[in-house]
């Protein structure tokens, strides 16, 4: 049902509380979709919310209300319901109203403004520079891609950037494998650093790097190379994703442009740090951390949360004053850490930041399971399993769906026997197949599906039509739920659902019938389908194929 016509609906129970406790706001009216279709289409439980309140009972308070209903060309009838519901439903009409709004808006249907074109930023990914994608980073590139989709069809101007993790410890325990792998291969008996990395991509970097005559011995030039050669390798993987980003942010630029240093210095003129046992503190617990923080070390060095609070300044500064960052649930610590360094900032300078900044989206891990075991190794990676493999092995549409299909806080099982399958039991591929199966319905019925739109809809008087239609309907408000609530698993969702109740339809009914009315009125439910399919699908980067 569309927003409108829901919204239409709340205006009559507001009409009818005007006259029956005109004392209370419109805004406890709420409506519910039934558990059960034969309840209804929508469900008010206002007259239990107030029977106490009134002194009435609620049943008697419930009919006074459905008394008060005006008269209206979309309700077809409210009924009294258990302790006190009010079900409504709806005439056929109201439901097929969506389809001319489908139609109308096409590729936009789904579509509004709630953004007002104001900046955002979402920051997915961000994988150091020190292997290969991983299948987390892939859960990440699914969820960060669709969300950023999800903002962009809400109106926002949405900037996605990867923030490369290319200073620290890790890039030293690169440059140090690659170096002793590099001279292995020159002949010499090395030692292998105890926190290097051991996957083949390692001896791949080592060969590629003494192949362009480069000295060993020489360890800068060694970190260089390898941190360009995987970043090339991370773009490749995320270019075969299907994920692009608008810009990328270097941490070494963090400290090359003294964004760390003046981070430390504006903390501490803020009086919210202290010394203690030779090391910097800052007091992360007047912000809500349970203990306070180390930012800088006895031995000089800083701490890993003080170039986050850096760049999350830097973002700040750069004018997005809201962000969304997606990250694995490992790090639900840094949460508290950045947000108190940015609190403490904002007081000292007078920039108003609010509290939950920036957003955080936390996934938890994927596990890959094959012929029901549990995948655990790379060929190349070595220790984990690639989003590469994943790709390689089942197609980008099935993983970039797979990978969104739950919510991100909850831990996620990709089987690549079932990704690979052409069953039902396979979400993409059955929601693919819908749309596939409505295009090879309107290629036999051969006119032209511009000319359907201005088809009469009155000969669509069956349920399931009715059903679709309504389900059509709910998508722009579903589309804008799952931007507020960063939720594309909820696109998942509905696309499942919608193809589901259209295979259903599809079984039960011919499409392409004798009767020349209902025949176009029938293919002009199921383009409206195939429409809202397609908006669907590119939110979450999946393809809508025409055959399978």
């Amino acid at each position: 049902m569309s927003a409108a016509i829901k919204s239409h609906l709340v205006g009559l129970l507001t009409q009818a509380l005007a006259r029956v406790a005109p004392q209370y706001p419109a805004s406890i009216i709420a409506l519910e979709r039934p558990k059960q279709a034969a309840h209804g289409d929508w469900a008010c439980n206002v007259a239990m919310q107030l029977a106490r309140e009134l002194r009435r009972n609620p049943r008697e308070l419930a009919q006074a209300l459905i008394a008060g209903l005006p008269a209206s060309p979309w309700l077809d009838q409210a009924e009294l319901a258990g302790p006190g519901f009010i079900n409504l439903r709806l005439k056929a009409a109201a439901k097929l109203d969506a389809l001319g709004m489908v139609h109308a808006a096409g590729a936009r249907y789904g579509r509004a403004d709630a953004g007002r074109s104001r900046p955002i930023l979402v920051e997915f990914v961000s994988a150091n520079p020190t292997g290969p994608l991983h299948v987390g980073h892939g859960r990440q590139a699914a969820l960060g891609d669709a969300i950023s989709a999800l903002l962009e069809a809400q109106g926002w101007k949405v900037t996605r950037e990867f923030y490369y993790n290319d200073a620290g410890a890790q890039i030293d325990n690169l440059a140090l494998s690659v170096q002793a792998r590099a001279r292995e291969q020159g002949g010499e008996a090395v030692t292998f650093p105890e926190s290097g990395y051991h996957g083949e991509y390692i001896r791949d970097i080592a060969a590629g790097y003494l192949a362009r005559n480069g000295d060993p011995a020489d360890l800068a030039a060694v970190r260089r190379f390898a941190v360009a050669a995987l970043r090339h390798e991370q773009d490749q993987d995320l270019k075969a994703f299907g994920v692009k980003f608008d810009n990328y942010y270097l941490e070494s630029s963090l400290y090359t442009e003294g964004k760390v240093e003046a981070t430390v210095r504006a903390l501490i003129a803020s009086g919210k740090t202290y010394e203690q046992d030779g090391a910097l503190w800052l007091r992360t617990t007047d912000y809500g951390d349970d203990k306070d923080r180390v930012m800088r070390k006895s031995d000089g060095s800083h701490t890993y949360f003080v170039p986050d609070v850096a760049y999350h300044i830097a973002k700040w500064q750069r004018g997005f004053a809201h962000a969304v960052n997606v990250q694995g649930s490992d790090h639900y610590g840094t949460v508290a850490r950045v947000r108190a360094g940015l609190q403490a900032l904002g007081a000292a300078t007078g920039a108003r930041i609010p509290r939950d900044y920036p957003y955080y989206v936390l996934h938890k891990m994927v596990t890959v399971i094959k012929g029901g075991e549990e995948v655990k190794l790379s060929k190349r990676a070595g220790s984990y399993v690639t989003v590469r493999d994943l790709i390689d092995e089942v197609g980008r549409d099935a993983v970039r769906f797979f990978l969104v299909s739950r919510k991100a806080d909850t831990e996620f099982v990709f089987d690549i026997d079932l990704a690979k399958s052409q069953t039902e039991d396979n979400p993409v591929y059955y929601v693919q197949y819908a749309h596939a199966r409505i295009c090879s319905v309107l290629a036999q019925w051969g006119g032209n599906p511009q000319a359907l739109p201005a088809a009469g809809l009155a000969s669509l008087t069956l349920q399931r039509e009715l059903a679709l239609a309504q389900r059509l309907g709910e998508f722009p408000e579903m589309v804008a739920e799952a931007a507020r609530e960063f939720a594309p698993h909820m696109v998942a969702f509905y696309l499942r659902e919608l193809a589901g109740e259209f295979h259903s339809y599809y079984n039960a009914e011919r499409i392409l019938v004798a009767d020349g009315e209902l025949k176009l009125a029938r293919l002009t439910l199921i383009l409206a389908v195939r429409q809202v399919l397609h908006n669907g699908l590119a939110l979450l980067g999946v393809s809508a194929p025409e055959k399978m």
